[in-house]
């Protein structure tokens, strides 16, 4: 066999050179993309302090026994130095698996998974049933899409505090059920109608918002494929179900997503329409901020110990949910 050896270099022809290590890639990156990196410089920064620095110095209250009691305060003129200390993973033990484990966490996680699970579906259901009508020539249609949005372009706090006042026992929803001789909940003292409240009052907030997102989908599908299902004898159902869907499967899978997440961790809307009067309709999110401020001594460490358990959650949520959208489409593409 003939080896060919470049004189110049003293190489064989064909043989590879040494990958560089990871600090001359690097340097090697920089130069060749360093105004690239100027531009996104500032942004990186910002959210660095913003959110890096937070998750950072909350992940590590987790691993203390840090409240108002022992933190650092200034008491007039006097300076009081912290005083709590490292205790590890005691705060993760004490949520999941401490003596009142299931009234300080597993009952506001089976709510809240409930409420998100609940509210998504609402979200889904009615936003693509009003996008299905939307989508049709109606006479007026350009006003009825501006009325259905307004729930969403409404601030969040005057939509709640709206239908705190409805929902009061003298209120429009009970005057109007008392009019006609209908029972009158007590939509904001009993535990069943308060979070029966908060799940309406949260699908009249996200509605709009899958709507819109719905009925862009529904523009974008080729009106040619609904002419040749038309033509192939299929009705409306099998339309709807073999190209509507499908259709809207990539706006579907995002929206979803999105909803889900965004419910989950749906602070507003609870704490504005409760505040602390509701301990049994309180989501994880309210109740860590119940933990960390609303009462006293304030727990820092156990209510940032929820914030990591939440994120968590939704990060192990979104892996299954994305790997199973891979796994559908893989088996629809064969």
């Amino acid at each position: 066999m003939t080896v060919v050896i470049d004189r110049a270099t003293g190489k064989r022809r064909g043989e590879r050179e040494p990958r560089p290590g990871p600090g001359q890639r690097l340097k090697n990156g920089f130069h060749k993309h360093w105004y690239a990196y100027a531009m996104i410089a500032p942004v990186a920064i910002v959210l660095g302090v913003l959110v890096l620095y937070p998750l950072a110095y909350g992940l590590y209250l987790t691993l203390t026994d840090a409240t108002s009691l022992n933190t650092a305060r200034t008491i007039g003129v006097n300076e009081i130095d912290a005083t709590y200390k490292f205790i590890g993973l005691d705060n993760y033990a004490d949520i999941l698996w401490g003596p009142t484990s299931y009234d300080r966490f597993w009952s506001h996680f089976l709510w809240t998974v409930f409420w998100t699970a609940a509210c998504v579906a609402l979200h889904y259901g009615i936003g693509l049933g009003l996008a299905l009508l939307l989508n049709q020539k109606l006479r007026g249609r350009t006003l009825y899409r501006m009325v259905l949005v307004l729930p969403w372009a409404v601030p969040t706090f005057v939509t709640v505090f709206g239908w705190r006042f409805m929902l009061a026992d003298g209120g429009v929803i009970n005057s109007a059920l008392e009019f006609l001789h209908l029972p009158t909940p007590l939509w904001l003292e009993d535990t069943f109608w308060q979070r029966f409240a908060a799940i309406m009052v949260n699908t009249w907030c996200g509605v709009p918002f899958m709507m819109v997102s719905l009925l862009g989908g529904l523009q974008s599908i080729d009106a040619s494929l609904y002419e040749a299902s038309e033509m192939d004898g299929a009705n409306a159902w099998q339309r709807f179900r073999y190209v509507t869907l499908p259709g809207l499967r990539s706006v579907s899978t995002t929206v979803v997503l999105l909803g889900v997440i965004w419910t989950f961790n749906q602070f507003a809307i609870i704490f504005l329409l409760f505040g602390n009067t509701a301990p049994d309709a309180q989501i994880l999110v309210t109740w860590a901020y119940q933990l960390g401020f609303g009462q006293q001594p304030r727990y820092y460490a156990q209510s940032a110990a929820y914030g990591i358990l939440l994120l968590s959650l939704l990060i192990v949520f979104t892996s299954f949910y994305r790997r199973w959208l891979n796994r559908n489409e893989q088996q629809l593409a064969i």
